[in-house]
């Protein structure tokens, strides 16, 4: 009987134990294969980012305060096609709703992979990543985080009444330091104007709302700046592509399953294993 029980409770422990390594191995081959085939897609579709020389007025800013936000950062071309593109792939979207905290939908960086090659290629985009680099401090280099990560590049939708996202940090689970990067694609009332979601930041003074009219591009270090967006009204629509880089991407085990329950918010459950 001993010995029976002592088989089933192996089993029990490491039969799940077995489908997890089983599956994340299987989910790493996918991550590789989205990777190996992310290069050409990122080439067939390279957006115009409009950087010019604003870096270098910008450092100093985000160095007191860990946040900028420039202007009409894609030409319209790029963002017109990202529009289409996010207009496209609506259906695709995960809605999620977290009481007292979350309600929204999100396209995760591997559904963006697949579907959505024009937020891909801009996520990608070299000239971006030193544009970024140059802005959070000199001599600091970003870098994009890892394709594990569903967060690394999604884009957020805000289309039913009461979307929002309550004050919190975006807390970084990584080795370096850790940023966020928003361009508003389309931000439209139903009635004109800017939607009732607005993007709300923590100062040593109060609250400061941050214009998130289309095409601007917000850069804040997302452990330092506490934020949240109000909720949406009805006929709102508002479409964020967010996107999260890091200076030095490797993660321990422990910040791994902590950056994956945080997921669950985005993605449910399923953040945990894939």
């Amino acid at each position: 009987m001993s010995e029976a029980l002592y088989f089933g409770g192996a089993l029990a422990v490491g039969g799940p134990a077995l489908w997890l390594w089983q599956h994340r191995r299987r989910r790493r081959r996918i991550y590789t294969d989205l990777a190996n085939r992310g290069q050409s897609v990122v080439l067939s579709a390279p957006p115009r980012v409009l950087v010019d020389d604003r870096p270098k007025s910008l450092r100093t800013e985000f160095c007191l305060t860990s946040f900028v936000r420039v202007e009409e950062i894609l030409d319209a071309n790029s963002l017109e096609r990202l529009r289409l593109e996010a207009a496209e792939n609506r259906p695709r979207v995960e809605r999620s709703f977290v009481p007292r905290h979350k309600k929204g939908g999100t396209l995760s960086y591997e559904a963006i992979y697949r579907h959505a090659p024009r937020a891909l290629a801009v996520y990608h985009s070299d000239e971006l990543r030193r544009f970024l680099s140059e802005v959070v401090g000199e001599g600091e280099e970003v870098f994009r985080t890892p394709d594990s990560d569903q967060s690394s590049c999604s884009v957020l939708y805000y289309t039913e009444a009461g979307d929002h996202i309550g004050w919190h940090y975006d807390h970084n689970f990584y080795r370096g330091r850790h940023f966020t990067v928003l361009i508003p694609l389309v931000n439209r009332s139903a009635l004109g104007g800017l939607s009732a979601s607005r993007l709300l930041r923590k100062t040593r003074t109060g609250e400061a709302e941050i214009d998130t009219s289309e095409n601007s591009c917000v850069v804040f270090e997302g452990a330092k700046v506490r934020h949240c967006a109000t909720p949406a009204a009805a006929g709102d629509l508002r479409i964020v592509l967010s996107m999260t880089y890091c200076t030095d991407p490797r993660i321990r085990p422990v910040q791994e399953l902590a950056r994956r329950i945080k997921d669950t918010a985005f993605f449910g459950i399923r953040a945990l294993w894939d």
